[in-house]
């Protein structure tokens, strides 16, 4: 704990060689070996697999922290936890579309330390610790300069099985067509919050998704020079399942729109 570096130095190794084994076995998967946790929620045996080498590569690592996982592996403590999605956009990695991630954060309470996401497909390593900034397979990177949202291009996701609040969301969707440059659905949280970190896009902003797919991606951005917030400055990005995540230079105009489509949801 005493050198952060180091640590996200060796979480990266770490990913790297469990998104080699995940890239083996891209052309394995069969829609027998997939299974429905709920609707449109897939699970594969390279999901849980690639989950249990993380769990235990990072046990050597912290033998003391504890684990927040998608798949459930190992146990939550109180103080320490990796956060873990061993697979983040398992439909794409099941149809055979880009892009899906691997996404691991170490969190003291709710405090993001370290956050590395590694993008299978381009085989793109982006890694970050407090205070030290953020990187793309080593070298640092920063978000976008754009100032306006007219000139934006932004990222989001689209609900699988909560449709409590598809018409506000519509609404929104609807309204940010219309302000910006263009909006990008890529299927991985950790991809979108990777590509705003490095200026790819200008923002990304969605709702009922987990920490383990936001955790590792709220540090990057916040560490390229980034804002993250909620969809209400009250609420935390990381464990209260909505997220604003942008160049800091659009997030007030960015939040203002979305504050006033989505009032409706706290009425």
């Amino acid at each position: 704990m005493d050198n952060l570096k180091e640590l996200t130095e060796r979480v990266a190794l770490l990913s790297r060689e469990i998104a080699g084994f995940i890239r083996a076995e891209s052309a394995k998967i069969t829609e027998a070996s997939v299974e429905s946790k709920s609707l449109n929620n897939l699970v594969s045996y390279v999901d849980k697999q690639a989950e249990q080498r993380f769990v235990d590569g990072l046990q050597d690592l912290l033998p003391h922290a504890g684990f927040i996982a998608e798949e459930g592996t190992g146990e939550r403590a109180d103080g320490l936890n990796w956060v873990i999605d061993p697979l983040d956009g398992t439909t794409n990695f099941v149809h055979g579309v880009p892009s899906y991630c691997t996404s691991v954060a170490l969190v003291q309470g709710g405090d993001v330390l370290l956050g590395v996401v590694l993008e299978v497909t381009r085989d793109e390593c982006f890694s970050a610790w407090q205070g030290g900034g953020a990187f793309m397979n080593g070298a640092p990177i920063r978000v976008s300069t754009r100032s306006q949202l007219q000139d934006s291009l932004l990222a989001t996701g689209f609900p699988y099985d909560d449709f409590g609040f598809e018409s506000e969301y519509m609404d929104l969707l609807r309204e940010l067509m219309h302000r910006t440059r263009g909006i990008r659905r890529l299927g991985s949280a950790a991809a979108d919050l990777a590509y705003v970190a490095c200026g790819r896009f200008e923002a990304f902003y969605e709702y009922g998704l987990n920490s383990w797919d936001v955790a590792a991606g709220v540090l990057l951005v916040r560490e390229a020079g980034g804002q993250v917030s909620g969809f209400h400055t009250t609420k935390d990005p990381v464990f209260d399942e909505e997220i604003v995540a942008s160049n800091a230079a659009i997030h007030d105009e960015l939040l203002e729109v979305i504050e006033r489509n989505w009032q409706r949801q706290d009425a």
